[in-house]
């Protein structure tokens, strides 16, 4: 390999080299000192389990620490959370600058809630594997910022926002559970006395046809009905005695001896004294004393064949009844009575036997409202049980006895810069310019293609060199060519001069323009967002 050629070739263009290298040189210098700096400030949480044993008393609350994590991250990385932590620490409010004298424009809501966004971080590790030993969950918590205190301040706020929002969430639903077994207990309390009554009222508007007295009405039912054979098997008796006796008595006595009765003593004496009445009345006044004893005598005789006739010892009429009339009366009322004990009778008969149809619908409508009624029942002990284990977790939660996170490391603020490291970046720069002056300067020696040395005489065109006379430029020729370089750099820098003009002048000043440059670099430099491990 020729070295000294190649050389020569890059001494043609190192003026090319120069210019990129210097370029890449400077860019790389002017970020390393335009990048702000970053401070990033950590604290560390750790998930602790349950402080009572889950076989003494569990809490209601059965959300896994990493879902729980997820969940409080999601409601802290909220727009509204974010926006009033931000304007709450003042994380965004700076001097003014003392160049310009202009305070620095405010972020846009979105803007500012996507950099809050990429600024914190919340990394969690460990926690159940699926195959291996269960680890102490740690929770991570950063936050990037230009100022130390600030970035501790912020990462403090985001630690004490994760703990209050987990106590919230883990009373909250510890409280939402018990209220709504306390709902659950009163609305099947109410539904548990709702139907007992109703089994109630159905029990006291059927208790003659309930199935648990059907046996005893069945019972009622073949007695009563003993009791009217017994009744019948009396009314033949009866009916035979009573025929026996008045065929005796038309036996002995023929139908013209019939003996004439005859009236009592005391009813013969009552009517003889009504007759005196009722002359006495027809000539005197009802005042007159004869009048007056006459009446009274009749009211006592009256009384007096009154109970003579109540007794049978009389008719109807006042006439003395003999043996043969006062058997018939008897046998006559011995009779009705029984009749009407068979109709009493009878009419038992059909209600029992109406009742005793009626009671299998009752029964399979006692036993339905029973089931209903026992089921009832059922979830009414479960969700006694369940409300006296919500009331136990609500009591765990309330006094921070279960799963809970703590804090093992506040933020503090750190004494030396995160990032960016502007030793690297110059070197990174500087090395890039070189390698690009490199790169273009052998780019443009691989596009020429022209014979620059005798060998490439023999290789292309086959023919044998005797010797070679190096090309010698004409003063005029070298100034030419230095004229041109020089009018190449004015044209660029004209050009670069140009457009700063331009875009100062139609687009947005060079300075604000300079200030988005540097935060989208910064926003460039940060971290995705912040994911849970």
């Amino acid at each position: 390999m020729d070295f000294r050629f190649y050389l020569s070739l890059f001494l043609r263009r190192v003026h090319w080299f120069l210019i990129v290298a210097i370029l890449g040189s400077a860019a790389g210098i002017l970020l390393a000192r335009i990048l702000p700096t970053v401070y990033v400030a950590q604290a560390t949480l750790v998930v602790e389990s349950e402080q009572i044993p889950d076989n003494l008393a569990a809490s209601t609350v059965q959300t896994q620490a990493t879902e729980q994590l997820q969940i409080i991250q999601q409601r802290i990385l909220t727009r509204d959370t974010l926006v009033d932590m931000a304007h709450r620490l003042h994380v965004y409010d700076a001097p003014a600058d003392q160049t310009s004298g202009r305070a620095p424009k405010q972020l846009e809501a979105d803007a500012l809630v996507a950099d809050m966004r990429k600024r914190i971080s919340i990394i969690t590790t460990g926690g159940t594997v699926p195959r291996g030993p269960a680890q102490a969950t740690l929770v991570s918590v950063a936050f990037e910022a230009p100022r130390p205190d600030l970035a501790a301040s912020v990462a403090n706020d985001v630690v004490t926002l994760i703990l209050k929002t987990d106590v919230e969430m883990r009373t909250g639903s510890a409280r939402q559970t018990l209220d709504f077994f306390q709902q659950e207990v009163a609305r099947l309390e109410k539904d548990l006395s709702e139907r007992g009554s109703a089994i109630l009222k159905f029990k006291s508007d059927s208790k003659d046809t309930l199935p648990d007295s059907l046996q005893f009405r069945r019972v009622q039912m073949v007695t009563a009905q003993t009791q009217l054979q017994q009744l019948l098997q009396a009314e033949t008796d009866l009916s035979d005695h009573r025929a026996k006796q008045v065929r005796i008595h038309d036996s002995v006595n023929s139908a013209n001896t019939t003996p004439q009765a005859q009236l009592s003593p005391e009813a013969q004496q009552l009517r003889t004294l009504r007759d005196q009445l009722s002359v006495q009345q027809a000539v005197l006044s009802p005042d007159n004393p004869k009048v007056k004893l006459l009446q009274a005598q009749v009211d006592t005789l009256a009384k007096v064949v009154d109970s003579q006739t109540s007794a049978g010892q009389l008719d109807a009429q006042g006439k003395t009844m003999s043996a043969y009339d006062v058997e018939l009366a008897d046998i006559d009322a011995q009779i009705a009575r029984v009749e009407a004990q068979k109709a009493q009778i009878s009419d038992a008969i059909k209600a029992m036997q109406v009742a005793i149809d009626a009671t299998p619908a009752n029964a399979n409508t006692l036993d339905a409202m029973q089931r209903d009624f026992d089921n009832v029942q059922a979830q009414y002990n479960q969700a006694i049980a369940n409300k006296a284990r919500a009331e136990t977790g609500d009591t765990i939660e309330a006094m921070s006895k279960g799963q809970r996170i703590s804090v093992i490391e506040q933020a503090v603020a750190p004494t030396d810069p995160t990032r960016p490291n502007r030793r690297v970046i110059m070197v990174a720069g500087v090395g890039g310019g070189i390698g690009m002056g490199l790169a273009l300067v052998a780019l443009i020696e691989l596009l020429h293609t022209g014979i620059r040395r005798p060998i490439q005489l023999t290789n292309k065109l086959g023919i044998s060199v005797f010797a070679t006379l190096p090309y010698l430029k004409s003063p005029g020729e070298i100034r030419w060519r230095r004229l041109r370089l020089g009018l190449i750099l004015l044209g660029i820098l004209a050009a670069i001069g140009a457009a700063l003009w331009a875009v100062d002048t139609y687009y947005m000043p060079l300075d604000l323009l300079m200030d988005q440059v540097i935060k989208r670099f910064s926003l460039l430099a940060l971290p995705s967002p912040p994911q849970l491990a």
